[in-house]
């Protein structure tokens, strides 16, 4: 009984991991031109907060450069992207970008940071 439950969450977790890696995929030369349309007057060209406006902001932007943010998950980045971020200048993109296009970001930001678990 007891193995037949293990194996059951064993499976679980596999499938889920596999299908949010898969839903993550994006394409990061369109998250590219989406980056430079939306993102770079606070995040900067090259993903390190240091955009063109950042003097009008109180809280700084992210950099995505900097070792806490690249131990960040997708998922994590996804719904930042998404929701945008509490207490901060970062609204969220949900009522303008397609949850593709915040993937292809996503991909986009990852090629200028990648993911480093150990920060």
């Amino acid at each position: 009984m007891y193995l037949r439950i293990v194996i059951s969450l064993v499976v679980v977790v596999v499938s889920t991991s596999w299908a949010m890696a898969q839903s993550l995929t994006g394409n990061p030369k369109n998250g590219e031109r989406i980056f430079h349309q939306y993102c770079v007057g606070c995040h900067g060209t090259t993903g390190d907060g240091l955009g063109p406006d950042i003097k009008e902001l109180i809280v700084p932007p992210a950099n995505f450069r900097a070792p806490k943010l690249r131990t960040r998950t997708d998922m994590e980045l996804y719904l930042a992207i998404k929701q945008g971020v509490l207490f901060s200048p970062m609204h969220g993109w949900a009522d303008r970008l397609s949850d593709q296009e915040i993937r292809d970001v996503l991909r986009y930001i990852r090629s200028l940071a990648p993911f480093n678990p150990v920060g």
